[in-house]
């Protein structure tokens, strides 16, 4: 089992940065896919980024492409997801969640484990 601490959110003009933290509790953290999802206002939660065990395959939503990188470090056990070139629309409690089959998925079903939420805000 892992638990699962986000942070890094916060209040950002359009056009910045962010760069958010998922820290996870458990030895075998590197085994797990873990996926960024975010839930804006009156909306589905939705897959923004994930990345797989091992190597490290990554999985991008199309309205974050080139503008998120999602990346990870086994050895402090925490995914990181840079945001730049954020928009007002990128506006959302950001969410990690952790799958220990190993391989990105991009449904909530498929994750059992969940992190708390970190919101962002993109306003000017």
């Amino acid at each position: 089992q892992v638990q699962l601490v986000e942070s890094g959110g916060g209040l950002v003009q359009p056009g910045g940065s962010l760069r958010l933290s998922c820290a996870a509790s458990g030895r075998t953290f590197s085994r797990y896919a873990v996926g960024w999802f975010r839930q804006a206002a009156g909306k589905e939660r939705e897959f923004v980024a994930g990345i797989s065990w091992g190597v490290g395959s990554t999985n991008y939503a199309d309205s974050v492409k080139g503008r998120f990188t999602i990346s990870r470090d086994n050895a402090r056990n925490v995914v990181y997801l840079q945001m730049n070139s954020l928009k007002p629309e990128d506006t959302a409690v950001y969410y990690c969640a952790a799958d220990d089959r190993g391989y990105v998925t991009t449904t909530t079903q498929s994750y059992p484990y969940w992190g708390q939420g970190t919101q962002v805000t993109v306003s000017s």
